[in-house]
């Protein structure tokens, strides 16, 4: 199994759709909380399932499953929590959510890809998602785009 991750931040429009459409991506989950901020810019929700399906051909998906809570995104972005406590926290939340097995397999049938708003995955929970389906699944090739 293959899944793609992405960030919007710090990429146009051009090349965020660029990106995914020369990697191939039929489904886009978006793995955010909140999906319809104004600082989503072109990636809020229903601006962003028409632009895939007419640029790329590809589907959207939201998916707050595999989302951190309010809670969780505060105590990291407005608190100071440290990258290592967040990165605990979430990926508790991730086994208390039994996502591996709420979260259909069929859901990567086709080439897809995770987004979040880092630009870059490192510390992103995007990663943490495929790191965890990983751990219950088996090994799932990872490609940052």
């Amino acid at each position: 199994m293959e899944i793609a991750t992405i960030g919007f931040t710090k990429k146009s429009a051009e090349e965020f759709f660029e990106r995914l459409r020369k990697a191939g991506i039929r489904r886009l989950v978006d793995v955010r909380l909140n999906n319809v901020s104004q600082l989503a810019g072109f990636t809020k929700k229903d601006d962003l399932r028409y632009f895939l399906r007419e640029i790329c051909g590809a589907e959207y998906v939201h998916e707050p499953l595999l989302a951190p809570t309010q809670e969780l995104l505060d105590s990291y972005k407005k608190e100071g929590a440290s990258w290592p406590d967040y990165e605990r926290r979430f990926l508790a939340l991730m086994a208390e959510r039994k996502v591996e097995e709420r979260i259909p397999r069929s859901l990567f049938s086709v080439p897809t890809a995770l987004l979040c708003s880092e630009d870059k995955p490192h510390q992103c929970h995007r990663r943490l998602v495929v790191e965890h389906l990983a751990s219950k699944w088996g090994p799932i090739e990872v490609r940052h785009l």
